[in-house]
Parts: C-alpha cells; structure tokens; sequence
C-alpha cells in the first residue's frame, strides 16, 4: 500500500464493519484500483475485482494474500460489454456471497483531440467512463436491496472542475458520473442504499508518473495545491473505506473530494 513518506499504515483506522463484507472493485488490477483492493483486504474484506490486464490482476492476488489478508477474487471483465460485466458480477456473487460494496473505478484518462473523435470513438470511451457505473449498479442493486442496506462508491475526477485540454469525453463523462451519484442516491435510498462519488486530484499512480508528471506538472501541483506534497492513491482508498463502512451510514448523494486542496 502506498503511504505518504513519515505516516504508516498503522496510524490508521481499522473498520470492524468491513470485516466479511464483499467488495466489488472494476478497474482493480493496477493503479488506484490495486489500492482499493489492498486496503479492503487489510480491513478484512471478502474483495471481488474485475480488469482486462490478466498478469496484473492475477499477480495482485498473490501479493495481498501473500499478506495475509484474505485472498481477493480476480475475474477478466471487459467494463465496455456492459451485459457481460453484469453476468461476472453474478458469477462473483454466486462464489463469494451478495455484493455489499461496489467501487466503480475502471476507466480510461488517455489524452484525445477534438479531430480524432468520431461516433464510435465517443461511444467506446463513454462505456469505459460512465456507462459501467450505471449497469453495475443496476446488477448489484437486488442484492444491497435484499439486505437493507449497501455502499456504492463512484469515481469522479477533479479534471471536470478545472481547467485542462485533450480531455473532452473524459471530462464530460466524469461529469455524468457526478449527476449519476444524485440520482441514483435518490432511487435507492429508500432501500438503505447509499451512493456517493469521490472526486480524485492528481493522484500519483505509476500511470501518472510514467507519462504525465514532469517538471511542469510539479510546478503546476506545487503552485495549484494547498499541501505541497503528493496525493497518492492509499489518500482516496481510505476515503473510500469511510464511505463503504457503517461510520458513514448516513452519507449519500454526496461529493467527497481528495486534491490536497486544489479545487
């Protein structure tokens, strides 16, 4: 787990009511998904997650039971074929139990022009951005009904809110993403069904570093942020617990932001 330099793991909470709960995590191979599966793990959780990048998904099985956390549960699903993400969200069902948590995180932030956006090319990045979120929630839905109760955890991006180029569809999907949280914290209350969407910074995944950090990009962090360090991914997953576990049964339909005080 990625922690910031001078804090550990153990100056943090420890959640009893995530103990046992099954975690639904899309996008968990790498990146900021791979921490959402970790922590949930550390916390006791039964975590299902969901990618398109085998090696990693399967290699990250290993290391978080190689910690003795309970061994997480690794499926291909391809988010964009929305009817088959929904039957391997019900096979994951079947073998660990009714999801209680589910984290829609998978997507795709590739920098895109205006000129290489056609019909099909707005379409493919508006299934990997927003449509999955709906379609999961609507397969796990039954279930967090059936039990009174359920967490679903949305990812957003502070990219909507400032001011950035190249990025038009992701822009506008993470957008939707916002106006689906309110809505469907609406429909689903009445169930005990809460919703909620965390806004990210700029959080420091090995994507991020690899093609987009340079020395631009760190003047930009140091003059944009009120914290002069780094937002890394264990700084949203732990945001992400608060919201998943009881502590927080009485948020919904709300924006939870982690920028380090950029917005």
């Amino acid at each position: 787990m990625t922690e910031v330099a001078g804090r550990s793991a153990g100056m943090f909470a420890t959640y009893p009511s995530l103990s046992g709960k099954v975690v639904l995590i899309s996008g968990g191979a790498t990146g900021l998904g791979a921490e959402f599966v970790a922590q949930f793990a550390a916390q006791g959780a039964r975590v299902a997650f969901v990618d398109i990048q085998d090696e990693a998904g399967h290699d990250l099985v290993e290391a978080v039971a190689g910690t003795g956390s309970p061994r997480p549960l690794y499926m291909h699903a391809d988010v964009r074929d929305l009817a088959g993400y929904q039957e391997v969200i019900a096979e994951m069902a079947r073998v660990l139990g009714p999801v209680e948590v589910l984290i829609n995180n998978a997507a795709n932030d590739a920098r895109h022009t205006g000129d290489e956006v056609d019909p099909a090319f707005w379409d493919e990045r508006m299934r990997v951005n927003l449509d999955h979120h709906y379609f999961a929630t609507r397969a796990v839905a039954p279930m967090m009904r059936a039990a009174g109760r359920g967490s679903i955890i949305n990812l957003g991006s502070i990219s909507t809110h400032i001011k950035l180029t190249d990025l038009v569809i992701y822009r506008t999907a993470k957008s939707g993403v916002e106006g689906l949280t309110r809505a469907l914290a609406q429909e689903l209350g009445v169930h005990g069904i809460r919703v909620n969407c965390i806004i990210p910074g700029w959080v420091m995944t090995a994507r991020q570093l690899a093609y987009w950090v340079d020395a631009e990009a760190e003047a930009t962090l140091a003059r944009e942020q009120a914290l002069k360090r780094k937002i890394v991914p264990a700084d949203v997953a732990r945001m992400a617990l608060w919201l998943a576990a009881e502590d927080s049964n009485g948020c919904t339909g709300q924006n939870w932001i982690v920028d380090g005080g950029w917005m």
